[in-house]
């Protein structure tokens, strides 16, 4: 099992549940967090009940992901874990559609994951170890009426992770894909204590997990679903 403590975790896409939960988890297990968002207003609380460092920073934006590696990597260390969980949905029929909120969407959802993945590849493989998530969503694998946009960038993030994986495992790199297939609890969505949506502290232990695997067998593609789930 790979100890964890005292390691660098970068969080990019932080909100309140599923990232909030990971950062959690990783706290707990010694690692050093840093969230990364757009806009850090929100994350005071979560900073400060995990001891993290937040990091505002555009993921679409080659610029400000250099800079958000750099200034992470003054402050923290290097990462040695990295998460990518923004994503920007668009719905609607498809003969509807704004081109310029779809090709937002893709650059959110899909080229701001090439990005992170990009940086955090240049920071590992000097290094040789370091792993790389990335969250996915039933979107990656069953493309939904009125949801093209959102499964174009889900789609096309599996695809960047498949070919990451393929890349920078012999180099030392763990690169995994998460399905979460279904929703998520939250405050707006009442479980009753039937286990209808998934637990974003469940999920958050799986992303450990991945971290924790050893190099002899590697999870690439991790599905997590409610027990109610249709699949």
């Amino acid at each position: 099992m790979t100890a964890l403590n005292d390691k660098v975790a970068l969080i990019v896409g932080t909100g309140p549940g599923l990232s909030a939960a990971i950062a959690r988890r990783f706290a707990a297990a010694g690692m050093k967090i840093a969230l990364a968002s757009r806009t850090t207003d929100d994350l005071a609380a979560l900073a400060r009940d995990t001891g993290a460092t937040t990091f505002a920073a555009d993921a679409a934006d080659a610029a400000a992901v250099t800079k958000l590696f750099d200034d992470v990597a003054h402050r923290l260390g290097a990462p040695h874990a990295v998460v990518y969980n923004p994503s920007f949905r668009v719905r609607g029929p498809l003969v509807d559609l704004d081109p310029g909120a779809v090709e937002r969407s893709l650059r959110v959802t899909a080229f701001g994951g090439f990005l992170v993945g990009q940086e955090a590849a240049r920071r590992m493989v000097p290094v040789g170890t370091g792993a790389i998530l990335f969250t996915g969503a039933s979107a990656s694998v069953k493309g939904y009426a009125q949801s093209a946009p959102f499964a174009m960038g889900k789609f096309a993030l599996r695809g960047l992770a498949q070919s990451m994986a393929r890349e920078l495992a012999p180099l030392g790199i763990h690169v995994a894909h998460v399905v979460v297939d279904g929703g998520i609890r939250a405050e707006s969505r009442p479980d009753g204590g039937e286990d209808r949506w998934l637990d974003p502290d469940a999920i958050a232990a799986s992303y450990l997990h991945l971290l924790q695997q050893h190099r002899s067998a590697w999870t690439f593609e991790l599905e997590v679903r409610p027990w109610v789930e249709k699949f």
